[in-house]
């Protein structure tokens, strides 16, 4: 009889699968009560312990540490959680993770593992295919199919392995000790980015008899210390609470690794002995889990301690910011301080133009990259990130302006800093509206109805028109009056919202009419706000009297008789 060959496909398309359907796990579960799980990690980790036990039960039902570590970065960057909170989720997490393991060693190896997953499959992409419009249960379908994917990965990975488990000889490995399974673990954790997927393969071959448990155990060891890799990669270019946390990660992954590693033989014969467990599936998820608890009970104690150090490391690398000149210029010199605060709310314009122009040549940019290579190399351009940083901007300049509040700012300086805070307020409003509508405006490029692209064009156009007389206004020197931006968008709004209508009226128009109404507004709401935003930055007295800024575009009276 022929030796079988080892199906090198079929075991990496199993972790494919097994790996895709953790991820569509996630995503479901994450827009099923993604907001859930965000207000209650939000709300129940004001302590330490709280944070370990929400991490771990939060974790047990996302089945994804690596979601949950994510929403704790976040908070952490935006000061709602500390970062001793912090450390205390992310120890519970690693306990959670390990309900992955103990439901595929009850089920995956005890059942018909493909037959298992089929049911799932079915009905479940039956439900996200015929239930779209249903988000609930379209969610619910895409949760079946992660969990059927999950189940035919394994059935793969499992089949692979069972098909030369015979023909392995690990004896090659073992003379060079169990510190190799451990290297092996790390390495191979560290390449496919999860501890679950490196578990499961770990099970498969202890089932299938190519290894045995104490080697397996130290696999699993060796993931645990391999998955912080995902998390310390993410931080390199992060704020440094976020490397802060990355690196207690770590120390908590590989001290507890460590020490386990070294009394491996004794704590598998003693856990064996207690627990009375014959199965060595179900022994070394036992293990998984206790050398997580494990940790918990060791960092527990000196978490404060922990904090604390962490606290001295990374000083110097934190989040640049945005601003440029407030920076070096103290608040006790008022004078100083507006021309500083005046200069980086320009700043602040500029980037909110630039977001607006790149909106309407995102496409043109991309269209630009016209070889494959070029596509493939290129790094895509991110305005949500460009967006971001106005942001971050505007709260800076805002809290500077706080603190300049505390100094005794005579009547002229006090008059400009009101007009310069109004013109970052409304610019900001004016990102906000563009921002809003930015992935319809995408659609509408990409529409292949002739209406849409003639809309698109136009507002495109007139969008450019507006800024550039924005601009040679702004360049001008004293002015007697100012702009009544709101007037001219005003009637260009009415205007195309009557051509919108009388067109729709002519011939059905293939978008939603709702959507096209929606980013008129939001485009002449955008322009109006920005050019009130210029105004307020020339410092015209009669512009923080009577201008406000837009929040939202009143089309109260838009004079849409007849269009019905």
């Amino acid at each position: 009889m022929d030796q079988e060959i080892f199906d090198t496909w079929k075991f990496v398309a199993g972790i494919g699968l097994f790996l895709w359907g953790m991820n569509q796990l996630e995503v479901s579960i994450k827009d099923m009560a993604g907001k859930s799980f965000r207000n209650l990690l939000q709300k129940s980790t004001d302590t330490a312990w709280k944070g370990v036990l929400i991490g771990a039960s939060i974790t047990a039902v996302l089945q994804s540490s690596s979601l949950v570590t994510l929403m704790v970065l976040a908070f952490l960057g935006a000061g709602v959680i500390s970062l001793r909170n912090a450390i205390g989720v992310i120890l519970g997490a690693n306990l959670g993770t390990t309900v992955t393991a103990w439901i595929v060693a009850t089920l995956g190896f005890k059942l018909s593992v493909a037959a298992f997953s089929m049911p799932f499959l079915g009905i479940g992409s039956l439900m996200f295919l015929f239930f779209a419009n249903r988000p609930v249960l379209k969610n619910v379908g895409a949760f079946a199919v992660g969990f059927g994917l999950l189940f035919l990965g394994l059935d793969f990975m499992k089949s692979a392995i069972e098909a030369v488990a015979d023909q392995i000889d690990l004896s090659d490995f073992s003379a060079y000790g169990l510190w190799i399974y451990l290297v092996v673990g790390i390495v191979i954790t560290a390449l496919i980015q999860s501890s679950s997927a490196m578990v499961v393969i770990v099970l498969s071959a202890i089932s299938s008899g190519v290894i045995g448990l104490t080697e397996g155990a130290v696999l699993i060891i060796g993931a645990n210390i391999g998955t912080t890799v995902t998390v310390g990669i993410g931080s390199l270019k992060g704020t440094a609470d976020k490397k802060r946390l990355a690196l207690a990660h770590f120390l908590f992954n590989a001290v507890t690794g460590l020490i386990v590693f070294v009394f491996i033989d004794w704590i598998i014969l003693y856990t064996m002995s207690i627990f009375s467990i014959q199965d060595p599936l179900m022994e070394l998820v036992l293990l998984n889990t206790i050398i997580n608890l494990f940790g918990i009970l060791i960092f527990y104690p000196f978490i404060s301690k922990l904090e604390a150090w962490l606290n001295t490391k990374f000083e110097r690398e934190d989040e640049k910011s945005i601003s440029v000149y407030i920076n070096k210029v103290n608040t006790d010199v008022p004078e100083a301080a507006v021309a500083a605060l005046e200069k980086d709310i320009k700043l602040a314009i500029e980037l909110v133009s630039g977001f607006i122009v790149k909106i309407w040549e995102l496409r043109v940019e991309e269209n630009k990259q016209n070889t494959l290579w070029k596509k493939i190399i290129r790094q895509p351009y991110d305005l949500m990130t460009q967006y971001k940083e106005i942001k971050i901007l505007e709260d800076e300049l805002t809290a500077y302006h706080l603190t300049m509040q505390e100094e005794n700012l005579d009547i002229f300086l006090a008059n400009k800093t009101t007009s310069l805070m109004l013109a970052l307020r409304t610019s900001v409003y004016a990102a906000k509206d563009f921002k809003d509508v930015l992935h319809n405006i995408l659609e509408m490029e990409d529409s292949e109805d002739q209406y849409v692209s003639a809309l698109y064009k136009s507002l495109r156009g007139y969008t450019f028109e507006e800024l550039d007389k924005i601009r040679k206004y702004s360049e001008q020197g004293e002015v007697s009056a100012a702009p009544d931006w709101n007037q001219n968008h005003d009637r260009q709004y009415h205007a195309m919202i009557g051509d919108l209508y009388h067109a729709a009226q002519k011939k059905p128009i293939d978008f939603p009419m709702s959507t096209l109404t929606n980013v008129i507004k939001q485009v002449m709401s955008g322009l109006d706000n920005f050019g009130n935003a210029v105004i307020h930055w020339k410092h015209l007295e009669k512009s923080v009297i009577d201008i406000e800024p837009n929040e939202g575009w009143n089309t109260d009276d838009a004079d849409i008789t007849g269009l019905h």
